[in-house]
């Protein structure tokens, strides 16, 4: 790290006024300078969106703990151009995204926002690291999930990572005396069985709302973060953008094309 106290941007997709942006600054305030920049309301499910058709209102805020901080109507994704291109007189050592309130395990990180805004930072050059607490409840306690990213933002800070590397993180919902450890592991395969209900709002306009159960792919498999969750372990999961399928590839370069 090239400041004597790493300069660490923290934001979500949970907005500014969530309880895990601020536990998760909490725990950032211990090991540097704590800039916060993070949407100004929920972005979950958002993936790796970002604003280009509007502008980006931004509002500086009064946030604990922090050198600045700011929300801005943007994504979270935005978020993380914004403080490396805007906000932030120099670019931060460190991109931390969560605490969220919600699984990114598997599949689930193509969607997350959380995750997008972490892998943004990657893409930028700001090793990161997004943490996600396996319950979706807002009122659940972080406690477990605070100790966590204590240890792993000590481990990332000791081990000088790559300007590149982005970490998925996920906790499992237990106290942090039931958690067995952490496992660096590979990304589950699996999908998700949807649904549709058909509702209606105040006025009787029909409108749907999605559901869904996660399907484990790989039930048999003790290397994946599916496999660690479900036994009481940390997954750790080094994800990138690159979404080549190499296997496929190499089929697909055999094909017999009829220009």
């Amino acid at each position: 790290m090239k400041h004597k106290k790493p300069l660490i941007l923290v934001t979500n997709d949970d907005g500014i006024t969530s309880a895990g942006i601020q536990a998760l600054v909490d725990v950032a305030k211990n090991f540097g300078d704590v800039c916060v920049i993070a949407p100004d309301k929920p972005q979950s499910g958002m993936g790796h969106a970002i604003t280009v058709h509007s502008g980006i209102m931004v509002k500086k805020e009064h946030f604990p703990g922090t050198k600045a901080a700011f929300s801005c109507t943007g994504t979270p994704a935005d978020c993380v151009k914004l403080g490396k291109y805007h906000l932030l007189k120099e670019k931060p050592d460190i991109c931390l995204s969560g605490i969220n309130h919600g699984a990114n395990m598997s599949l689930n990180v193509i969607y997350s926002g959380t995750m997008s805004a972490a892998l943004e930072g990657a893409l930028e050059g700001i090793p990161s690291m997004g943490i996600s607490l396996c319950n979706n409840h807002t009122g659940q306690s972080l406690d477990a999930s605070k100790k966590v990213a204590e240890i792993m933002l000590q481990t990332f800070i000791d081990n000088k990572p790559d300007n590149n590397l982005c970490l998925n993180v996920n906790v499992p919902d237990i106290p942090f005396s039931e958690i067995k450890g952490i496992k660096f592991c590979r990304q589950g395969k699996g999908n998700w069985k949807e649904s549709y209900n058909e509702l209606k709002d105040e006025t009787g306009e029909e409108f749907l709302w999605l559901n869904g159960k996660f399907e484990n792919f790989e039930k048999r498999s003790t290397d994946t973060d599916l496999w660690a969750l479900d036994n009481n372990y940390v997954s750790v999961v080094p994800i990138h953008a690159d979404m080549t399928h190499y296997e496929e590839l190499e089929k697909v370069k055999k094909w017999e094309v009829k220009w």
